[in-house]
């Protein structure tokens, strides 16, 4: 049995004891809260170094870094970091490996502002339209517009573009399938909002274009245009004129089981918007003497396809004249609503064209 320390003591003795015995239990409950407290703050201190370390830079005013073109993350966070726009670039490269950014940081100019974590200057350094060149590219331009939109944007005068517009000098397997003509490359330009840097040369935009085609116009459809019996030229100059003649998303295939169908019977597509190609005028209403010029581009003149593409095609029209809508119409014209009156006939074609009020 446990011995009683209090046993042998007078009754003084056992109060002051019992006292002193008291006060070491609190001066260890104390001591033990103490230690606590103390581990709690550093881990604080701790979490607020790390945050501190991977974000909430501290800037008296925004900071602008230029990013060169190849420039990975190592080599990004050493010019943050002399551009004062961070203080440990070993930490900002940790963490671009550790979420995946550091495979998708973009060339051009990047600007920090006071208080952005190293995670938010990441994603501004993914984005690449920051300060570069913004060239719209809409679907149906044609190729004198498409110079005339990259030399308004300052990134290369007119002359440097039509140099650069030489097939010869750019790597695609689809450009030395393309037949000698004026202007090869109209229609392969693909239509996009591009962003280049400032230094970008009309050879660098004319290539962006095309490489763009090249990654739109797949295998699937390269081989779609064998199944059909036509070469990707002849597929780039239908979906043009398609393109040209309706911007309908609903029409476009069917307007395609027009042309077909006209092909077939070897009747002239009698297109307007190729007249208006060899016009360089989109002229709302042709007159005769427009529909008898002689041109290859011209199908009142001549049956079958014009010579080339008219103008670049969007995908959607690219894809209508891949795939055909099954029709037995040979005509269409624009009705009051804006909307393509589809006939069989020729006397359906004549009423559909009173009731446009042509």
């Amino acid at each position: 049995m446990k011995k009683n320390p209090f046993e042998n003591m007078s009754l003084s003795e056992r109060v002051a004891a019992r006292s002193a015995a008291g006060k070491k239990r609190i001066y260890a409950l104390l001591g033990a809260a103490g230690a606590l407290a103390l581990i709690v703050l550093c881990a604080v201190i701790i979490i607020s170094v790390t945050a501190s370390d991977v974000g909430g830079v501290k800037l008296s005013e925004p900071v602008t870094v230029t990013i060169e073109k190849g420039s990975g993350a190592k080599a990004i966070a050493n010019a943050l970091k002399e551009g004062g726009a961070i203080k440990k670039p070993s930490k900002f490269v940790s963490l671009a490996a550790e979420k995946g950014y550091d495979k998708k940081f973009q060339p051009g100019p990047v600007t920090v502002q006071n208080g952005m974590s190293y995670e938010e200057i990441m994603t501004e350094l993914t984005k690449a339209n920051r300060g570069n060149t913004k060239i719209i590219i809409p679907e149906g331009y044609e190729l004198r517009q498409i110079i005339d939109a990259v030399a308004d944007s300052g990134l290369a005068s007119r002359e440097d573009m039509v140099a650069a517009l030489d097939p010869a000098g750019y790597d695609y397997d689809f450009l030395k399938k393309i037949p000698k003509r004026e202007n090869p490359l109209e229609g392969y330009l693909f239509p996009d909002t591009y962003y280049f840097s400032k230094d970008a040369s009309a050879r660098d935009v004319v290539n962006e274009m095309l490489a763009r085609f090249e990654s739109v116009f797949t295998e699937e459809y390269k081989n779609r245009a064998k199944e059909l019996n036509m070469s990707v030229d002849k597929i780039i100059t239908l979906a043009s004129v398609i393109e040209r003649e309706t911007a309908s998303d609903t029409e476009r295939a069917k307007v395609a089981g027009v042309f077909y169908n006209r092909l077939e019977q070897n009747m002239k597509l009698q297109s307007c918007a190729t007249v208006q190609y060899i016009l360089k005028e989109r002229k709302t209403n042709l007159s005769t003497a427009d529909t008898k010029i002689d041109s290859p581009y011209n199908t009142y003149k001549y049956a079958g396809l014009p010579v080339g593409p008219i103008a670049s095609p969007g995908e959607d029209c690219i894809k209508a004249a891949l795939y055909p809508e099954d029709t037995d119409a040979l005509f269409f014209v624009m009705g009051k609503d804006g909307k393509h009156i589809f006939s069989k006939t020729y006397d359906e074609h004549l009423k559909a064209k009173r009731e446009a009020g042509l």
